[in-house]
């Protein structure tokens, strides 16, 4: 069982990480988003999060038997890596919010005096 929550510990920080990084590439251009792919990444990055703690749990529980050295030094590593999973989550859902904020629905939402204005003003970039 041990093995099985380092498996899903480590790729879900990999995969965090990689989808992490991609939202970053749509800071400066949010409008390549839209608003079912923001609420599917708060979804499956909130969900991340309950399954954190579920593991955080077991960990806690498995840290208070009789574990080898090996198995103790496992144990450990496993909440560091829940540690740096929950960060990049946070981290995610706290870039979705700020990206759901430019999202194509919302371009098209305003009206071409707003968008005029904000080019005109800098501040919506020109992508």
């Amino acid at each position: 069982m041990l093995a099985t929550i380092a498996s899903l510990s480590d790729e879900g920080l990999r995969d965090a990480r990689e989808h992490y990084a991609t939202l970053l590439e749509a800071r400066p251009k949010p409008h390549v988003l839209d608003d079912a792919t923001i609420a599917r990444t708060k979804r499956v990055n909130g969900e991340g999060l309950e399954w954190c703690d579920v593991y955080d749990r077991q960990l806690a529980r498995w840290q208070r038997e009789r574990l080898t050295a090996a198995q103790r030094e496992e144990v450990a590593r496993l909440q560091d890596v829940q540690r740096d999973l929950r960060e990049v989550l946070a981290r995610t859902l706290e870039l979705a919010d700020e990206l759901a904020r430019g999202t194509i629905e919302r371009q098209l939402a305003k009206s071409d005096l707003e968008l005029g204005l904000e080019y005109v003003l800098g501040s919506r970039r020109r992508s």
